[in-house]
């Protein structure tokens, strides 16, 4: 016999629980995980922007390495600077030192000083110039003394009166030196005209 139906529908029941109790699995893993966030699409680069920047890099690295170099060199040029002017007060005790050797002076604990002196401008590069016989060149030498002599073919320094400095390529001091030049050549004698024949002397005698 059917039951009989009063009008009422059975209650719904829901299991709610996270648990499969028969799996032991958490129910909904999958569909409650998240799904990775799209990544975000690089903004294409303009390649007329790309390359004025790195021409500015450029020009920057450029103008870095312009400025470096003038440093450098300006500090070069400066240090030969206080080196010359150093250099340049100590010539005249140079010259007594020569003068000295010359004349046998030279001895002693003077000489140890003047050798010791004469290593220390050296090692800063002072070199000096100037050799009897040289040929006389205005830009490194200086005449005191001009003569004329049958033993020379050019202008020659036939004698160093002071000698001459220099630092690298700068002139300290020109050498001074007496200068002779090739003898000046005799003006020929005047040969009497002998254009004259015998024959119009006669006539003239007559």
């Amino acid at each position: 016999m059917p039951p009989r139906d009063n009008g009422h529908e059975e209650p719904v029941i829901r299991d709610k629980r996270k648990i499969d109790p028969e799996t032991g699995q958490a129910r909904g893993a999958s569909a409650t995980q998240e799904a990775p966030a799209p990544k975000a699409e690089e903004a294409p680069v303009d390649g007329d922007l790309l390359a004025e920047r790195t021409a500015d890099l450029q020009r920057l690295q450029a103008e870095y390495t312009n400025y470096r170099r003038r440093v450098e060199r300006d500090r070069v040029s400066m240090r030969e600077q206080a080196v010359a002017g150093t250099l340049a007060e100590l010539l005249p005790v140079l010259d007594d030192i020569g003068r000295a050797r010359d004349h046998g002076e030279l001895t002693g604990g003077f000489a140890k000083v003047a050798e010791s002196l004469e290593a220390v401008v050296t090692k800063l590069g002072l070199t000096s110039f100037g050799q009897k016989g040289d040929p006389f060149d205005p830009t490194v030498h200086e005449a005191l003394m001009h003569s004329y002599s049958p033993d020379v073919t050019e202008p020659t320094a036939i004698e160093v009166l002071q000698p001459g400095y220099r630092i690298g390529e700068r002139v300290l001091r020109p050498a001074r030196v007496a200068v002779a030049e090739p003898t000046e050549p005799s003006e020929p004698a005047e040969e009497p005209d002998s254009s004259a024949s015998p024959a119009s002397a006669d006539d003239d005698e007559n």
